[in-house]
């Protein structure tokens, strides 16, 4: 199992470099070419998210992006640091944020368009923040057998 961990300041402009190294890392563990512009379209969204939450929440630690290799699945967890209040860490839903926040009709969106992408998508949300994980289908020995 391969992984790769990403860090960056939440600015809007590092959101397209977390797309391409997650294009990269799914093309590596063997994702299927066809599926690549999903990658990079979850990916771009649920890092503007977690971009966007860190800004309007004044949150100055970095949002965290892990990328796993496995044998036969590849994931991606975007993570941001937005605590919810009163939440127990690991909630599910659509990410347990406050109604009352003016991004909150966006961040519904950007859900949406990534379990449109996705197939497999779980997002959760507690006390430490909040994590949006998704995977899909890879055949590292396709890749390995082509080159």
């Amino acid at each position: 199992m391969a992984t790769v961990e990403l860090r960056f300041s939440a600015q809007p402009e590092h959101v397209r470099t977390a797309r391409l190294v997650a294009a990269a890392v799914a093309r590596r563990a063997g994702v299927d070419e066809a599926v690549l512009d999903e990658v990079r379209l979850a990916v771009g969204e649920a890092c503007s998210r977690a971009v966007g939450l860190h800004r309007s929440n004044a949150i100055t630690a970095p949002v965290r992006v892990v990328l796993v290799e496995e044998e036969k699945t590849f994931s991606i967890e975007v993570g941001d640091e937005v605590p919810v209040p009163g939440a127990a860490a690991g909630g599910s839903g659509s990410g347990g944020r406050s109604a009352e926040t003016e991004s909150d009709g966006e961040d519904e969106m950007g859900l949406a368009v990534i379990s449109g992408l996705v197939d497999d998508v779980e997002v959760m949300s507690g006390e430490d923040g909040g994590v949006i994980r998704m995977s899909w289908p890879a055949n590292p020995a396709v890749i390995a057998s082509g080159q």
